[in-house]
């Protein structure tokens, strides 16, 4: 059958690639094909069709018996209700202070959520329990709002990585002072990869709360999804995704892509051709004198600090962004779909304008 006729017109170069984010990734293949399994024919709007009823099986398969995934359009989405629904009006999230959701969701948690975050700086982008006990305090002081939920992104935003056992310390600590933990899983997949392990090692079994599973940076078109782990400590989820806009209409377009990555190995084929991707970057850009990698390479982001006008003019050449441009640091991210090619044209190009 010959695919449908339309009068949309290509307007990029789909040979063109870049080390900006893995957002900048199209949908995978195979996501791709799902989306059109589940298209034609009439299905329950709002979540009561039958892809989003399988998807339950297919997380649980993935995050034990009593978890529960409530698909949303985008991650800051997936965090603000997330974090909504385990905070009260007068509670407090411990971040990391270069945490996704205080430095990049636009005030979102605090604006939209009606929380306030509590950050804490650190030298990678991980949590310890020393470094929540700084904010972990005041719980009866009506003056400070209250530390209610630690709040952890795997992998963080510096690209490292959170052990399980680290991560098993930091559940432990949180609970013992009667907090929740809540993991940012924009990149799950990715530390997954990384670690060798199933994603259930450092997320339930761990004893997390409640997690915002990433499906975009995975090969997903849209859509994450938040996951009660702990459906105990969580309250009236389905009202406050609706009450954040984050209610799809037609969700069986999010459930059947999530379904297309989990169900077999898609989502770990995708995460750990991106974190491989990063390595050979990692290895090239060393070999490039006064290059100077900043974080280990853990997932599939690489930090650097090289000269501010050799990046202004190798980003002429390849997209990726300056993280700290006073500094002169930039990030360099891979996706499922960078290719070995692409990786030694871009150390080729840095090598070429830092001998200028």
């Amino acid at each position: 059958m010959n695919p449908p006729k339309t009068d949309a017109r290509r307007h990029h170069d789909p040979g063109v690639r870049g080390f900006a984010s893995d957002n900048y990734a199209g949908a995978h293949p195979e996501v791709m094909a799902a989306l059109a399994l589940a298209n034609g024919g009439h299905q329950v709007a709002y979540g009561e069709d039958e892809y989003t009823d399988h998807l339950q099986q297919v997380i649980r398969g993935h995050f034990g018996a009593g978890a529960e995934a409530f698909p949303v359009f985008n991650g800051t989405g997936a965090n603000v209700v997330a974090l909504q629904a385990v905070t009260d009006r007068w509670g407090a999230v411990i971040c990391a202070e270069s945490a996704h959701i205080n430095v990049d969701e636009g005030g979102a948690p605090e604006r939209m959520g009606g929380l306030k975050l509590l950050t804490v700086p650190t030298p990678d982008g991980k949590l310890t329990p020393e470094l929540i006990d700084r904010q972990a305090f005041g719980w009866e002081d009506e003056h400070r709002a209250m530390p209610q939920v630690v709040s952890l992104a795997q992998n963080t935003e510096l690209g490292t990585l959170y052990s399980v056992d680290e991560i098993r310390a930091i559940v432990e600590h949180a609970h013992g002072l009667g907090m929740l933990v809540h993991v940012d899983g924009a990149r799950l997949a990715n530390a997954a990869a990384s670690l060798d392990v199933p994603m259930r090692t450092f997320t339930n079994a761990v004893g997390v709360d409640i997690l915002s599973l990433g499906g975009t940076k995975n090969g997903a078109l849209f859509g994450e999804a938040v996951v009660v782990l702990n459906r105990d400590a969580v309250r009236h989820m389905k009202h406050l995704r609706k009450l954040s806009m984050q209610l799809a209409s037609k969700m069986r377009f999010v459930s059947v892509q999530f379904e297309a990555l989990l169900t077999k190995d898609l989502w770990l084929r995708n995460a750990r051709h991106a974190n491989e991707m990063a390595q050979r970057l990692a290895e090239g850009v060393r070999a490039v004198h006064g290059v100077e990698i900043l974080y280990p390479v853990q997932a599939n982001a690489v930090f650097a600090r090289l000269p501010h006008d050799v990046s202004e003019r190798l980003q002429k050449r390849f997209r990726f962004y300056f993280w700290d441009e006073a500094a002169g640091d930039v990030r360099w991210m891979c996706a499922f779909d960078t290719t070995e090619d692409d990786v030694d044209a871009f150390v080729a190009a840095l090598k070429e304008e830092m001998a200028r």
